[in-house]
């Protein structure tokens, strides 16, 4: 596609990327973003995203060699152009070869997808993306699936009651892998192994009793990794003296005031060898926050338990991504880094979370009983604190971008809505006032930034100033209150933006959009299917390919 008039930059340097100048973004002169100063006195236009200049010569080096071959012909330009960033796309995040028209079902493979009794372990719909492939557990199997075609590149046998990992709910937070170690067998013999994306597994090594009652049961974790976690020291004693549990309203007051704290230790899955241990030390913590609420738990419940579980003081759980394990329970809520480091100790648990950053670092949040007021950290790789955000609410990454390099961050104000965009690094680009109550960072692609409130409405704000480029609204006000469909998920491949969509009762729809004019290029209702349309189903893009991933199958869209 030609450049837009009002874009500035040579036209050879197009040739290569169709979305982005090689001129380092700033603001426009005489934009709202230029003349509002920052509420934190901090100027609005901030450096290039780190490693920006390099990206794009990666990108120019393998084009400039065909460049003799096509400027002759118009047709050729447009091809080459095409192709490089349909390759690109492949390795961004939401990246999708091609979302400008229709889509339709290609394939569909129909099986379990998670283990079994998945339902109840709060694992449904986790999947990898490993070596280009999709990448799930189907009950006692582990499933590479080719994202292009459906086909199966290779099945692993797994024994009893088999833990793979590290994994992510399909539409949420779906992990990119080198590597997937498996735990699987009786408590008494249980085997670990590594599978690479050729599918093939390492030898199982034994994890022995031995060790069981020495660290704690074993789970998989990240970077070839077996993750082991216990509670330790001895039972406190007046626990409980100051709560109070009402079993007609289901209630419990006061303060759980001691517990034991959490031993977690990172093996080698291969050699058995110590990467890190650390203890994350009890908590004091509300009566009612007093539990594992994860969904997903470690070890059975092993202390003391009032009415059902309502108040667990040794049960805890996890959810182990790539750069993070969150872990939760009573007394014992914090994040640990992939090199031990131990986020969140400052903050009281239940009423707390720590994130992952996509383009490195995590975000740690902290609430107030109602949620009003909320205190928000971003931390480095290394764990070190980068920035605070006062008066934040949110801190909103994009689902899709159009390069390989880190998104922007989108904090989002409570009262009086305000937007500022930050660098991975906490440095501030703009601040500009919000279009709209904002609550979801869609994409960031062809220069725009593509936010969208909770009654619907779409808005794109030029990526450099802030400034309001068009919006969108797929509400039908006339027939429906705002609210009755929201944005489920966004996918970019450079030049547009899909959002994938969920109506009031599940149906899952799509629209997709021009990133650089908000025109709608195609829409499609949201309905239910066979696949099992409603809340349990979740979009992933694999290798520049979007698939479609319920507990009871896959399937192709394209």
């Amino acid at each position: 596609m030609a450049r837009d008039p009002d874009q500035t930059g040579a036209f050879v340097f197009d040739l290569v990327d169709d979305d982005t100048d090689l001129e380092p973004p700033a603001a426009a002169a005489g934009s709202a973003a230029a003349e509002t100063p920052d509420d934190d006195g901090a100027e609005h236009v901030g450096p290039p995203p780190s490693g920006w200049l390099g990206g794009r010569l990666r990108v120019l080096a393998p084009v400039a060699a065909l460049l003799a071959v096509v400027l002759g012909t118009g047709f050729a330009v447009d091809g080459v152009r095409d192709s490089v960033r349909m390759e690109r796309m492949r390795d961004a995040r939401g990246g999708v070869v091609d979302v400008s028209s229709p889509l339709e079902e290609t394939w569909a493979w129909e099986g379990a997808v998670g283990p079994f009794g998945s339902m109840t372990r709060g694992l449904t719909n986790d999947v990898a993306v490993l070596g280009g492939l999709l990448a799930f557990q189907s009950e006692r199997r582990l499933v590479g699936l080719d994202p292009a075609t459906g086909d199966e590149a290779w099945v692993v046998e797994l024994g009893a009651a088999p833990d793979c990992g590290p994994m992510g709910y399909a539409g949420l937070a779906e992990i990119t892998t080198s590597t997937l170690v498996c735990v699987a067998g009786p408590d008494r013999d249980r085997q670990v192994t590594v599978v690479g994306p050729d599918g093939v597994a390492g030898a199982a090594r034994s994890l022995g009793t031995a060790d069981l009652r020495r660290y704690g049961r074993a789970r998989p974790g990240s970077d070839g990794t077996v993750l082991r976690a216990q509670r330790v020291g001895p039972e406190p004693v007046g626990a409980l003296d100051s709560v109070e549990c009402t079993e007609s309203t289901w209630e419990c007051t006061g303060t759980v005031e001691a517990g034991r704290d959490l031993e977690i230790r990172a093996e080698d899955a291969v050699t058995g060898e110590e990467r890190w241990s650390v203890t994350v030390p009890f908590r004091p913590t509300a009566a009612d926050r007093c539990n594992n609420w994860s969904g997903t738990s470690w070890s059975s419940t092993g202390g003391t338990t009032d009415f059902e579980q309502m108040i667990d003081t040794e049960g805890f759980g996890a959810r182990t991504t790539g750069e993070l394990v969150r872990l939760y329970g009573c007394g014992i809520e914090a994040g640990v880094t992939t090199t031990g480091e131990v986020l969140g100790l400052g903050l009281e648990p239940g009423m707390s979370e720590v994130s992952p950053v996509s383009g490195g670092g995590y975000i740690e949040y902290e609430y107030d009983e109602d949620e009003d007021d909320v205190r928000i950290t971003l931390y480095s790789a290394e764990g070190d604190v980068v920035r605070e955000f006062d008066g934040r609410r949110r801190v909103l990454e994009p689902d899709a971008v159009d390069t390989v390099e880190p998104g922007l961050l989108i904090a989002v104000g409570p009262d009086a809505p305000r937007l500022r965009a930050y660098e991975v690094d906490g440095s501030q680009r703009w601040g500009v006032s919000s279009p709209a109550d904002v609550t979801r960072f869609i994409a960031q692609v062809a220069g725009t930034a593509v936010v969208a409130s909770w009654s619907g409405a779409v808005h794109g704000l030029d990526l450099a100033t802030g400034a309001e480029r068009w919006s969108w609204n797929g509400s039908d006000t006339d027939e429906a209150q705002p609210g009755e469909w929201y944005e489920m998920r966004g996918f970019t491949d450079g030049d547009s933006v899909l959002l994938a969509t969920h109506s009031g009762n599940g149906g899952i729809g799509m629209v997709s959009l021009d990133a650089r004019s908000g025109a709608v290029l195609w829409e499609r209702e949201a309905s239910a299917d066979r696949t099992g349309g409603g809340f349990d189903r979740g979009l992933v893009a694999v290798d520049g390919n979007l698939v479609d991933v319920t507990p009871r199958g896959v399937r192709g869209l394209g």
